[in-house]
């Protein structure tokens, strides 16, 4: 049997927030509707007291490299049409 752990960092710009509760409730939003979406693990882990900046981190598990690396690429692709967040970058890694 054998198992591919997908991780991806992204860093994003909350572009309206003035606060951190602006961040987090615009944060709280997308990481709901990416853990609705799809089947992955989702939290923000960088950037906890700056109010624009972010980078959320995801993590799937599967057993085909391709779904998984698709997965995490159709994910992004979300969070680039999400109009409160700019993507600033990312990094994928398969295990």
């Amino acid at each position: 049997m054998r198992m591919v752990v997908g991780i991806a960092t992204i860093e994003l710009e909350v572009t309206d927030a003035l606060t951190l509760k602006d961040k987090r409730q615009v944060l709280r939003s997308l990481l709901q509707r990416i853990k609705n979406n799809f089947n992955v693990s989702a939290a923000e882990v960088g950037h906890l007291q700056a109010h624009t900046l972010t980078t959320i981190g995801l993590a799937a598990v599967a057993n085909d490299k391709a779904y998984v690396h698709g997965m995490l690429e159709k994910i992004v692709d979300m969070i680039e049409r999400e109009p409160r967040v700019l993507l600033l970058g990312y990094e994928t890694e398969l295990v």
